[in-house]
């Protein structure tokens, strides 16, 4: 096994954001084509989630590609939690606590009152319970991103930089593959310019606040999925207007910004962050 230097990263890294854009884009292509010309392309159910296994399948290709079989075992080991039982539990109810208490703090500053059975369903799909809305987002969005994203592209970009500048490349490398989105997704096309700079400046903080976890855990890929998928479905629930949206993104940048400055900027974690090997 060779050494992973600076300059094989720089290589791998264009390799996988290279065929996570590419396998999303395409699978997307139905929903965006109009665009380009391409009208009345046929659309399978669930077109859009199939598109975020895109970084999954990007990182398994070129896992395979530069390390071979022993490199794909050490990618799937990563979709285990190991031990941390608490950095579990922060991912699956941490967003849903921050939702409630925003809902909260808006009831009290707007006086209108708040469902919080809203929480539990979502306007996309009426049809889902919260498990089915859970698991959907998990395997597509969770699983599907974030073996990409932080389960390959992190550790590379941390062998490369500290861990908050790699979660600042980070974010704007996961912002770029979100691009067919502004063509068909009514929430990314009625953005304005401060809009669009807000959803950055989430991202920017989901990306900080995903890199602690996953330097904190060592690099489980499971945890970072499963507060993705928390994190999406405490944003799109039912009950969330554009206060209590705004009350979370508040609520959220307070964390990140604390957990810098607990963990500090060169390994966000109690440790030390995880590279490429």
């Amino acid at each position: 096994m060779y050494r992973y230097t600076a300059g094989i990263a720089v290589k791998h890294l264009i390799t996988f954001f290279g065929l996570s854009y590419l396998i999303s884009w395409l699978i997307w292509l139905p929903l965006y084509g109009h665009i380009l010309g391409l009208d009345n392309l046929p659309a399978l159910p669930f077109q859009h989630g199939l598109g975020g296994l895109g970084p999954l399948i990007a990182a398994f290709i070129t896992t395979y590609r530069y390390s071979g079989g022993n490199g794909v075992r050490k990618l799937l080991h990563k979709f285990g939690s190991g031990r941390h039982w608490v950095y579990l539990l922060i991912a699956l109810f941490g967003p849903f606590l921050l939702a409630v208490v925003a809902a909260v703090i808006s009831h009290f500053i707007t006086q209108k009152p708040v469902a919080l059975s809203g929480l539990l369903t979502v306007r996309e799909f009426p049809e889902f319970n919260l498990i089915i809305f859970f698991l959907y987002n998990l395997l597509f969005f969770g699983l599907g991103e974030e073996a990409g994203w932080r389960g390959y592209a992190l550790p590379a970009l941390q062998s490369r930089y500290n861990a908050l500048t790699a979660a600042v490349v980070l974010t704007f490398l996961w912002a770029l593959w979100h691009w067919p989105a502004f063509f068909y997704r009514p929430g990314y096309m009625g953005m304005g310019i401060g809009g669009i700079m807000g959803w950055l400046f989430s991202l920017l903080t989901g990306s900080i606040l995903l890199t602690w976890l996953f330097n904190a855990t060592r690099g489980s890929v499971l945890i970072c999925a499963i507060f993705h998928a928390t994190v999406d479905i405490a944003f799109t629930a039912d009950f969330a207007d554009k206060d209590i949206v705004n009350y979370m993104g508040a609520l959220i940048t307070v964390w990140g910004i604390v957990t810098v400055l607990i963990f500090r900027p060169r390994n966000l974690a109690p440790h030390r962050r995880t590279m490429m090997e």
